[in-house]
């Protein structure tokens, strides 16, 4: 559907994208991640042709979008992160004129705003000005005139920004229902939200792709890493002993405190290591005071990806 190659792009000398190249299967909704600064908006605004590349190609359906910008436009529907609306308008009069520069007219105008208003929610307030809107509504808006032309894609640029959690409820649920029958790029700072609804994710960091993998096998590549934390009664035991003892050990933290022992640590091991630890603990004469057992989530993956000068490191896609 969509197919990215050594896309670069450069502003003076900096360069905002550096040759990365990912693909966009249809059906999917992929998420698409970054800090800020990362390169990601810059490749959004380039795939939806706001932005033109200083090298590198864009295909959407095998078209160059060099070669046909004005066709892969109507392929795409783009949600832009500040998300412009014309405030003194009325709903109804801002999405006849996004239709106009369209050329959807009449009938043709009168059915897809009849199916937009039902399917953004926009239902008794075509006639309310933009500007006495709420934020959420502001959102629904900006998606209605993403949608209206009813292109096979979707390209939303930080969609549930700025909203309160309600909102980001409704937005999140109205970006699944979209995605039955839409390819759907989604960038978000809100990690919970992709890991919730993308089946695919992206990571850029410092203009180059970082992880690119079915959202599955990108949290499973990671979960397979279990941190403990455990604290237990005052015993005779040493970092060196358990190291020994559990090989796969990484130990965070090993404090020594008045009447107890803090390990914070982290195993790849195969199996749950909290039974072989707290039998190994016990079987010293310890009694476990606290045992807190956590799996790496998205947001584990993301600050592993991208804190420091972790530019490198690739989590391969493919067929799970």
């Amino acid at each position: 559907m969509i197919k990215i190659e050594s896309l670069l792009k450069t502003y003076g000398s900096l360069e905002a994208v550096k040759g990365i190249s990912f693909e966009v299967n249809e059906g999917e909704i992929t998420g698409f991640l970054g800090p800020n600064g990362a390169g990601k908006s810059t490749t959004l605004k380039i795939i939806a042709g706001f932005n033109k590349a200083t090298s590198g190609k864009v295909f959407v359906n095998n078209t160059d979008i060099e070669s046909a910008p004005e066709l892969i436009k109507e392929q795409i529907g783009y949600l832009s992160e500040l998300n412009p609306l014309y405030s003194e308008m009325t709903i109804y009069e801002y999405l006849r004129f996004i239709c106009q520069i369209r050329n959807i007219e009449g009938e043709e105008f009168k059915e897809k705003l009849k199916l937009v208003t039902r399917k953004c929610g926009l239902h008794g307030r075509l006639n309310q000005q933009i500007s006495t809107l709420s934020k959420g509504f502001k959102q629904r808006v900006g998606l209605a005139q993403a949608i209206i032309h009813d292109p096979p894609i979707l390209i939303l640029d930080e969609p549930t920004n700025g909203l309160d959690p309600n909102q980001i409820v409704e937005i999140r649920s109205l970006i699944q229902e979209l995605g039955k029958d839409k390819t759907i790029i989604l960038s978000s700072h809100i990690l919970q939200e992709i890991q919730a609804i993308c089946d695919k994710i992206i990571i850029i960091h410092n203009g180059l792709i970082v992880a690119d993998s079915p959202a599955k096998k990108l949290l499973n590549s990671y979960q397979n890493k279990q941190s403990i934390r455990i604290e237990f009664t005052k015993i005779s035991v040493t970092e060196e002993e358990l190291i020994r003892h559990f090989p796969k050990m990484v130990i965070q933290e090993f404090s020594i405190k008045e009447n107890s022992i803090l390990l914070v640590c982290e195993t790849t091991a195969s199996k749950d290591t909290r039974i072989d630890l707290s039998k190994y603990i016990t079987n010293k004469g310890a009694t476990i005071i606290g045992l807190k057992y956590q799996q790496k989530t998205l947001e584990d993956v993301f600050h592993n990806l991208t804190l420091g000068d972790i530019i490198t490191q690739e989590v391969n896609g493919g067929d799970e």
